[in-house]
C-alpha cells in the first residue's frame, strides 16, 4: 500500500489541483445498455466505485424524504436498485465497517467497539477490496472506508487495513482545521459525539470531502484503462455537521421539525436501549432543530461531491462498465424516542441506505422492500465481477436475484448486535455492567433481546406501529410470533 502522491505539498496547492481536475455540481446520466450481467466493453472486467458515507440515515430525497435534497443520488437511482430495508450488523462505525468489508458478522470479527481490529481475530481474512486486489484490480481508498475517528483522524489513515489497497489518500480541509469555530449545543460532549455544527464561508473544495472526491476523480482518470476498485469514504454527515453556508440555506428553520415522542415512550422499554441519557440530552427544541439542520446540510454537501464522481465516470467513458455501490455504515437517530445519533437497536439506527447500480442489469429505477443486510454487499460484488477465490464462509447472500427483480421472493432477515457498557454519559449502568442486545428484523417485525432476555426485550409490529411506540414483548397475543422470531434470531447468532 502506498499513499497517493501528486507531489503537492501545500494545502492550497492541493485544493487548486483538485478544483482543476473536477468541476463540481454536475449530475450523472448513465446510458442504458443491454440487460445481460456482463460488462459492455467486450471481455473487459467491471470496475467498482464503492461510496460509503458516515453516520448517514435514510432521510434523503433519494429515499423519498420530502425535505432533504439529494439530486445526484436521485439521478443514480434512476438506473439502480434502491434497497428500502437494508440493515447494518452493528449500529456503530468500526464494528459495522469491519463486518461488511470482511463479510462476517461482529460475532465472528470480534469487533464490538472502536478499539478492536478484526485482524486480531481473523488474521487471514480477505477483505472485499483485498479480494479485488488479488484478482488483479487497482484498489484505492480515499477518506474513511475502514474505521477512522471523526474528527480526530481526518487527514490520517485511522484504523485502515493497508493490505487491502494499492493507493490511499487521507484528505483534510477546513472542516477539520477550523473546527474550533463549531457551535456545540451539547458542550460537555467532544465534538465527534456532540450535537454541533458550522456553516462555513469557504467553497466546497476547501472541505475534506470535496478534496477527497476530487482526488478520487483523478484516480478514475489515471486508471480508466485497467480494472479498478476505488472506494470513496465520506466523513459527512458525521458530527460536527460542517458544510458551506449555501447548503444550510437549503433548509429554512421552519422546515426543520422533530419527531413526536409520546410522554410514556420509555415506560415499557428496556433502559439499555437508551443511548441519549437524559432524553434529548436535555437540550431545548430550537437548538436541537438547528443541529438537525446542520446534519441535513451535510447530506446535501456530500451529494454534490458524489455528482463529481458520477460525472467523471461518464466523461472518461467508463460509466457503462462500472458498478456503483452507495451505502452508509449505520443509521442515525434525529430525535426518534428522544434519541440522537446511533448505538441503539431501533429502526432509525440500524436501517442503512443501500443503492446498487450495475450496467447492463439495473437499467431502470428499482425499489426493493426485501430485507437485506450490509453483509450481502461482499458476495454480491464478488460474484457480479466473477472474482476468483471468493471466501466460501461469507455470511451474506448474493443479491443478484433482487437486482434482476426487486420484488423476487426472498427469505431475508437482518441481524444486528450492540454491546452497551457504562461510561460517563450513560449513568444508569453500574461499573462493569454489560448489556448485549441482539435483534432480528423481518419485513414486518423486529424482535430484540438484551442479555438473552434477562435484561428485557422488545417486539415491534411495523405494519401497525411504524414508530415503535408499542413494545409487544411477552404480549400473550404475540406469543407464537415471538417464539418464531426468537428461533430466527438464535439461528443468526454466531456460536
Amino acid at each position: 500500500m502506498r499513499p497517493f502522491n501528486f507531489n503537492i505539498q501545500e494545502k492550497a496547492q492541493v485544493i487548486l489541483f483538485s478544483m482543476l481536475m473536477c468541476n463540481q455540481g454536475n449530475v450523472f446520466a448513465q446510458e442504458k445498455v443491454a440487460s445481460n450481467v456482463t460488462s459492455n466493453d467486450g471481455n473487459k472486467k467491471y470496475n467498482v466505485l464503492f461510496i460509503v458515507a458516515d453516520d448517514l440515515n435514510c432521510d434523503m430525497g433519494c429515499f423519498d424524504d420530502p425535505i432533504v435534497k439529494t439530486p445526484n443520488l436521485d439521478k443514480l437511482r434512476q438506473h439502480a436498485v434502491r434497497f428500502n430495508n437494508s440493515y447494518c450488523q452493528y449500529p456503530f462505525s468500526g464494528p459495522s465497517r469491519a463486518s461488511f468489508l470482511t463479510g462476517y458478522t461482529p460475532d465472528r470479527t470480534g469487533v464490538l467497539d472502536l478499539k478492536a481490529n478484526f485482524r486480531d481475530n481473523l488474521s487471514a481474512a480477505v477483505t472485499l477490496p483485498e479480494l479485488y486486489k488479488k484478482n488483479g484490480y487497482y484498489t484505492a481508498r480515499v477518506g474513511k472506508v475502514f474505521h477512522a475517528n471523526v474528527p480526530n483522524d481526518i487527514g490520517k489513515p485511522g484504523m485502515d487495513d493497508p493490505q487491502s489497497w494499492i493507493d490511499t489518500y487521507n484528505p483534510i480541509g477546513i472542516d477539520r482545521t477550523e473546527e474550533d469555530k463549531v457551535i456545540n449545543v451539547t458542550p460537555d460532549r467532544p465534538v465527534g459525539t456532540a450535537l454541533c455544527y458550522m456553516a462555513t464561508d469557504g467553497s466546497d473544495d476547501e472541505h475534506t470531502d470535496a478534496i477527497g472526491a476530487n482526488i478520487a476523480c483523478t484516480m478514475i482518470k489515471k486508471n480508466k484503462n485497467k480494472p479498478f476498485f476505488i472506494a470513496m469514504g465520506f466523513y459527512r454527515p458525521h458530527s460536527p455537521y460542517v458544510a458551506p453556508k449555501k447548503y444550510f440555506d437549503l433548509y429554512p428553520m421552519d422546515q426543520i421539525t422533530l419527531p413526536e415522542v409520546p410522554e410514556d415512550d420509555w415506560a415499557n422499554r428496556p433502559i439499555y436501549e437508551r443511548f441519549t441519557d437524559p432524553i434529548n440530552w436535555g437540550v431545548e427544541e430550537t437548538k436541537l432543530r438547528e443541529a438537525k439542520r446542520g446534519y441535513y446540510a451535510g447530506i446535501s454537501f456530500m451529494d454534490a461531491q458524489i455528482g463529481k464522481l458520477l460525472k467523471t465516470l461518464e466523461e472518461e467513458g467508463v460509466a457503462d462498465k462500472t458498478i456503483i455501490v452507495f451505502c452508509g455504515d449505520n443509521g442515525y437517530n434525529l430525535g426518534q424516542h428522544g434519541m440522537w445519533k446511533k448505538q441503539a437497536l431501533f429502526e432509525h439506527t440500524t436501517r442503512t441506505p443501500l443503492i446498487i447500480s450495475v450496467p447492463g442489469l439495473t437499467n431502470d429505477e428499482g425499489k426493493s422492500s426485501r430485507v437485506v443486510e450490509m453483509l450481502d454487499i461482499y458476495p454480491t460484488l464478488a460474484n457480479l465481477c466473477n472474482l476468483k477465490n471468493i471466501p466460501q464462509d461469507l455470511q451474506g447472500k448474493n443479491l443478484l436475484p433482487l437486482l434482476q427483480n426487486p420484488d423476487a421472493a426472498w427469505d431475508g432477515a437482518a441481524y444486528s448486535v450492540l454491546l452497551r457498557t457504562p461510561n460517563r454519559f450513560i449513568k444508569y449502568m453500574k461499573k462493569g455492567e454489560r448489556a448485549l442486545g441482539r435483534t432480528i428484523r423481518t419485513e414486518r417485525y423486529r424482535y430484540t433481546e438484551w442479555n438473552d432476555g434477562e435484561k428485557g426485550g422488545e417486539l415491534y409490529d411495523y405494519q401497525v406501529d411504524p414508530n415503535e411506540n408499542d413494545n409487544l414483548y411477552n404480549n400473550p397475543k404475540y406469543k407464537k410470533i415471538q417464539k418464531e422470531l426468537q428461533e430466527k434470531l438464535y439461528k443468526k447468532i454466531e456460536k
